[in-house]
């Protein structure tokens, strides 16, 4: 048993990854004398004996499960074809949207250009994906606005047990919905943190191979939301002091086991997050000055009883 690669090594197509008793996962392939090869250009990983590389870049394909963001395109009787960024359109039929009784012209309820978000509800690629809207906060999107990038990079936006997108919202307070196939949707109070929610973003895509990214990703939120609110933004030593940093997650590929660690429909509606406030820090100077204060009557005091006796 071997393995000829270093954790999170960028490796290429064909290239010999381990041989022996090690079995083959998703960005990878085994020949017959038991030898593992890449397919990808992408991250090796090993996790317990399962070798697989995680794709610095690819197309988005569709998985049972899946939440994606589309973009209605055709309205053919009752049933709805939404792109979804795929090699493959996406069809989505009234019974799986609506309520019943609906019209029989569907477009009033949703039309061409309308975005949606919706779930991969069966695949298969010679039909391809159907999609369903009846989990909780599956809905047309009326509002915010749609990011779109790399599908490869989408488990790094959202990190182990949603750790990376949870931190972006607690940091910034704005509402999102991440889409296996890339698209993000966002909305946020001011234009100013919708800007800074954006560069996040794109620091995650292209950073995403990177170690301590979410420590990094932290500390240029809490930079720009000190500066939009007006304060002086905190020092890097004082958030090491105040809260050292955790373990980097680890990047998930766009296979089965990263599908569980993304929220399920019936959570992935978006979740409202106040912005933190830094607390203020005139309590210790007042106090500090209405000590001089102090010293100074005391001061006064003294002199009068000086004037006095003379």
């Amino acid at each position: 048993m071997a393995v000829y690669f270093q954790k999170r090594e960028v490796v290429v197509p064909g290239q010999l990854l381990a041989e022996g008793r090690y079995r083959s996962s998703f960005g990878t392939w085994m020949d017959e004398g038991g030898k593992i090869y890449s397919t990808l250009v992408g991250l090796a990983e090993l996790r317990g004996n399962t070798v697989k590389v995680v794709a610095l870049e690819g197309v988005y394909i569709p998985r049972e499960g899946d939440l994606v963001i589309g973009t209605i395109t055709i309205v053919a009787g009752n049933n709805w074809k939404v792109d979804i960024d795929s090699p493959y359109l996406a069809s989505l039929h009234a019974n799986n949207a609506l309520r019943r009784p609906y019209a029989d012209d569907i477009s009033q309820y949703m039309d061409i250009g309308d975005v949606i978000a919706a779930e991969i509800i069966a695949y298969d690629r010679g039909t391809g994906p159907f999609l369903g809207m009846k989990g909780r906060g599956l809905r047309k999107l009326t509002d915010g606005m749609i990011l779109e990038i790399s599908p490869a990079k989408i488990p790094r936006v959202i990190g182990r047990r949603g750790s990376m997108i949870n931190m972006i919202k607690d940091q910034t307070g704005i509402q999102t919905m991440v889409g296996q196939n890339g698209r993000i949707w966002i909305r946020a109070p001011t234009n100013e943190i919708l800007q800074l929610a954006i560069k996040a973003f794109k620091m995650i895509e292209t950073q995403a191979h990177t170690s301590k990214l979410t420590d990094r990703v932290r500390q240029m939120l809490e930079e720009g939301m000190a500066e939009i609110q007006g304060k002086e933004p905190p020092s890097k030593d004082a958030v090491d002091e105040e809260e050292p940093s955790e373990p980097e997650p680890v990047e998930e590929s766009a296979d089965a086991s990263t599908s569980l660690e993304v929220e399920e429909p019936a959570k992935r509606m978006e979740v409202e997050a106040e912005v933190e406030v830094v607390e203020d820090d005139a309590g210790p100077v007042a106090e500090e000055k209405s000590e001089e204060a102090n010293e100074t009557e005391e001061s006064d005091t003294k002199d009068d009883e000086e004037v006095k006796e003379k």
